[in-house]
This record gives structure tokens, sequence and C-alpha cells, in this order.
């Protein structure tokens, strides 16, 4: 059904006509590496994450700036998203895909030559414009490949193959640097042979262009959902955003607690603090993808609860263990939230407008991941880390609180599968 203001050129798309656009047409198998552009693109959105401590100590700038840069990638991607969910459910997922993974690659060259502040903020906007676009297109071509007797396991493999991407990134980043010459080259000269690879991926992907055009609009628009899924994005967000802006928190401050509060230096040591944390990510999703929507987005609300107040206990006693295990429990809270979201859009949502309800999710759980983090480092750099990062803290944790009320307000409205 149209949102007021609006009137379709084309006749509702009948439920068979649904279902071709749909329809699968390759074999099974296709499902997973439909997934790897997710993956090689969210390998680049956190790779440079722990190299900033190299990046400061040569160019040099502070933690706020630091979250600066981090925010641009969040800027890049909020754009990103006002647009590639629309066009994708338009045009198909390819004509959005590819022009991203070409951004992904120019980052990678900014990145490997940036000798200044400006060059990491535009190398983050170049990233967080791809990242945009497979939130969106990338996640939706899952589906699309997956086909409608597998929207759950599709569900499941986007949502892993994005957090398990975000936290192999700074692994392999930590690694490389510490390992072999030219620490802050090397590692965007790896990613951007993966992102090659990505790119014959899409090339090769058996999709088809959309049958029946999604409505019509504004192509630059706030992303949203048709009548009747605005509870089932909200849920999705009440979850995924508080459980994202803690892993946001912990990848763009993580560093600096690590060699700043607590006297660890080591970039495989941050590199590998970021990995667990999205590996729980992505083995709590296969845990408990079986469970009820809304027993999974409990557990998520619960896990970043958690999450918060093991931050609060590690800077305050400058215990590194509690402070992995905040990042693990950030992690599986973002996972959880995550796998919920986007079940409840996969399972309601129609494939004519599945990419911008991807989109809707990201943006809102996006924006206060921008936000609150490079809140959090401009007032470490007024009060101090411990007083800055107890701050955050306690207001996200307040957030996630809130977020589980909420899906425990609305337990008989959250659909289930049969």
């Amino acid at each position: 059904m149209p949102e007021s203001g609006t009137t379709p050129t084309t006749a509702p798309p009948q439920p068979d006509q649904q279902a071709r656009s749909a329809a699968p047409a390759a074999p099974a198998w296709w499902v997973w590496p439909a997934a790897w552009p997710v993956t090689a693109v969210f390998v680049l959105s956190n790779a440079a994450t722990p190299l900033y401590v190299l990046w400061q100590r040569d160019i040099g700038f502070s933690k706020g700036t630091l979250t600066v840069i981090f925010a641009a990638y969040i800027a890049g991607l909020l754009g990103s998203l006002l647009v590639s969910g629309v066009v994708s459910d338009r045009k198909g997922r390819k004509p959005v895909l590819l022009p991203a993974l070409v951004l992904a690659l120019a980052a990678c060259a900014i990145f490997a030559t940036a000798t200044s502040v400006a060059a990491l903020i535009v190398a983050r906007l170049f990233t967080g414009i791809a990242v945009g676009a497979v939130v969106s297109a990338g996640m939706a071509a899952v589906t699309d490949v997956a086909g409608p007797d597998r929207k759950r396991l599709a569900a499941l493999l986007a949502s892993c193959a994005m957090v398990f991407g975000a936290g192999l990134g700074p692994l392999l980043a930590g690694i490389l640097s510490e390992t072999l010459p030219g620490p802050t080259v090397t590692v965007f000269v790896v990613e951007a042979a993966l992102l090659l690879t990505a790119v014959l991926a899409v090339v090769r992907m058996p999709l088809r262009r959309p049958e029946t055009p999604a409505r019509s609009g504004a192509w630059i628009r706030v992303p949203r959902v048709p009548r009747g899924n605005g509870l089932h994005l909200a849920l999705g967000i009440a979850v995924f955003a508080p459980g994202i802006t803690a892993t946001s928190f912990v990848l763009s401050l993580g560093p600096s607690l690590l060699s700043g509060l607590l006297d660890t230096t080591s970039r495989i040591v941050s590199g590998a603090m970021a990995f667990v944390m999205f590996l729980a990510a992505t083995g709590v999703q296969f845990a408990v993808q079986k469970l009820r929507r809304r027993t999974i987005l409990l557990t998520g609300a619960g896990a970043t609860t958690l999450a918060m107040a093991a931050l609060i206990t590690a800077v305050h006693t400058s215990s590194v263990p509690v402070l992995v295990a905040a990042a693990l429990l950030a992690g599986a809270g973002q996972g959880m939230g995550q796998l919920g979201g986007l079940s409840l859009l996969n399972s309601t949502v129609p494939p004519q407008r599945l990419a911008e309800a991807n989109a809707a999710l990201n943006v809102g759980g996006y924006v206060p991941a921008g936000l609150l983090p490079v809140c959090a480092g401009y007032l470490s750099d007024a009060i101090g880390l411990t007083s800055g990062a107890t701050v955050f803290g306690a207001t996200l944790l307040t957030l996630a609180v809130l977020g589980g009320v909420v899906v425990l307000a609305t337990r008989r409205r959250v659909p289930e599968p049969a």
C-alpha cells in the first residue's frame, strides 16, 4: 500500500509476480558466494582500527579528532542509505553494488597513501558510502539469491557476513601491520585484492532485474518501510541501535583504552579484541537462529546492557580481561539485534521494498552509532578517558534497557515463523 501523498505509476504487484521476482535463479550453494561482497566491504570498514595509533603518532591528532574520522564513515554510510536502497529496489542490486566496490577500492588507495587527517576523513567517507550500499543492496541480494523458501537462512548469512567481515578487518590489519613492512600500506593492498574477488562475485551473481518496479517517489529520501511494517522496524532498531553503538565505541576508542588507560600498545591485541567482538556477534547468531524472534531481541538487549556494565568496570579497574568481556558482550548484543531486526523485515516486507527496508534498519542503528562515540571522544578529551567512558557506558546501558522494555511491551505483535 502506498504512503499518503504518492501515486504509484504501475499496478501493485500481485503475489505471483512477487514470487517470480524473488525466485531463485541459481543452485542453493550460490547463497554463500552472494554474501561474500558484504564480507569483503566490511573487512575494509574496520581495517583501519588498529592503525589509528600509528596515524596519531605520525600525523598528530586528538581522541576527539579520531572519533570525527570514525564518524566520517557514519556520515558516508547514512548518505548512501538515503539513495542506495531505493535505487537497488528499482534498478537492481548490481547497479548499486559494482560502483560501491569501485569506491571501496578508491578508499584503499587513499588509506595506503594518507599523510593527513583530511585524507583519512575522505577514505572513511568513501568506505561509509560503500558500506551503505552493501547493507541495503548487498544484503537484499543474498535474500534474492536464496529465494522465498530460505528467507531465514538468507537473513542469517547476510547478518553474519556483515559482522564477520567487520571483525576480520581489524584482526588482519593488526597482524599484517605488526609482521610486514609498510604497516599502513600492506593492509590495504591485501584488502584491495579481496575487493577484486568481490567484484567478480557480483558480476557473476545470478540476479534478475526487478520484474515489477518498486513504487514511485523521490530517489533520495529517508529510507522507510511499507505500511504495517513500522512496528517491526522499530523493534529491530530498539535493540540493534544500542548494540552497534557499543561496538562502534570499542572500534573507535578501544585502541586508546588499550594503549593509554590499560597500557597495552600491541596492534595485534587491538585487532584481536575487535575480531573476537565480531566473532561473538557471528557465533551467537548461529547459536540463537532457531529461537523465537522476540527471545533473540530480548537476549540482545540484555547482552548490550551487560556489556556497558563491564565497560564501566574495566575502565575503573584497568582490567584488560574485563574490557575484552565487554567487547564480547557488545558483539553479541549487536549480532542478536541485527539478526532479529533483519529476520522481522525479511519475513514481512515484499522483495520490491526489501533493500530500502534494510537501509531503514541501518539508518536507525548507525545514527546513534555515529553520534554517541564522537560525543564520548570529545568528552574524554575534556574530563578524562575514564570519566568519558563511564558516562557513555551509563547512557548506552539505559538505552539498551529501554530497548528490552519496548520488546516486552509488544510481545504479542512480533511475528514468529510457523
